[in-house]
């Protein structure tokens, strides 16, 4: 792959360290053979990061997600979550995880869905209320915390989905592609709506995508991966601000990020599948 394009700097972050990946490796078994998802991955996310991770469809982006969240177990390399092992950060709720379907119950009202895992963790019920209204109130649906999921729009679903993670504040947002699904005009209005939500909490966040402009216009490093077995090809810091209005992927500096990132996932393509 060629140097780093002119103004672009690989990414080194001087936060405290909230993900530290070394060697990690996964491979399953299948019936038909083994199956390599991540091979040697080294990452460190720092405290306060929007990381983006990005590349082909099997990849290892979602794996990657799910090994943080303890939901898949490495097979080489080690990983910490906040100095812990995954698990040890999945029993102290370490993280929330928003998933790429809102998976809100139709029968409970929004306020109900966001309050389940406050519910299942045993919080009192002023408790639950009080933290369900916070939530509510970061993503903009504070006057429909009666309403039912099939009386809200797919975006408003998955803001909800995005509160009910928020709900018992921890520091470190797990986000598996939750935009992909919606139409460019409310995808780009929750792109604002979540980096206005990250200026405001401060909150770690680590988000797969498949989408260029929405990596570069979101994150301040971006993670590319190659196809199967999935590793990191490149780790890219952006110079963008930190506010960033929508009119801003039409600048050269935008550009040339993106550009960037496209020349790393054309190098690290196979075309032999």
């Amino acid at each position: 792959m060629n140097g780093p394009a002119s103004g672009i700097k690989q990414a080194v972050s001087t936060s405290p360290s909230v993900i530290e990946a070394s060697r990690l490796g996964l491979t399953f078994e299948t019936g038909d053979g083994l199956v390599h998802a991540l091979s040697d991955v080294d990452l460190s996310v720092g405290k306060g990061d929007f990381v983006s991770f990005i590349g082909p469809s099997g990849c290892g982006k979602t794996t990657f997600l799910r090994v943080i969240a303890d939901l898949e177990r490495p097979t080489a390399g080690t990983i910490s979550v906040n100095g812990m092992t995954p698990a040890q950060a999945r029993q102290k709720r370490a993280y929330g995880y928003v998933f790429q379907a809102a998976g809100l119950f139709p029968w409970r009202t929004i306020e109900r869905n966001v309050g389940l895992p406050l519910e299942i963790m045993g919080y009192a019920k002023t408790e639950t209320e009080r933290r369900v209204r916070a939530s509510l109130e970061l993503v903009n649906l504070a006057g429909f915390a009666k309403k039912f999921p099939w009386q809200l729009s797919g975006g408003m679903q998955q803001r909800a989905s995005i509160a009910r993670a928020l709900a018992f504040d921890a520091d470190l947002l797990l986000m598996d592609e939750p935009f992909g699904a919606l139409d460019e005009i409310v995808r780009d209005h929750l792109n604002e709506q979540l980096l206005e939500l990250w200026a405001r909490t401060s909150k770690t966040i680590c988000f797969v995508t498949h989408s260029i402009p929405e990596a570069v216009y979101l994150s301040t490093r971006i993670v590319v991966m190659s196809p199967r077995p999935g590793r990191v090809t490149d780790v890219i810091e952006s110079t963008l601000p930190r506010e960033r209005p929508l009119d801003i992927r039409e600048s050269p500096e935008f550009l040339a990020i993106a550009a960037r990132v496209r020349e790393g996932l054309r190098a690290g393509h196979s075309y032999e599948d």
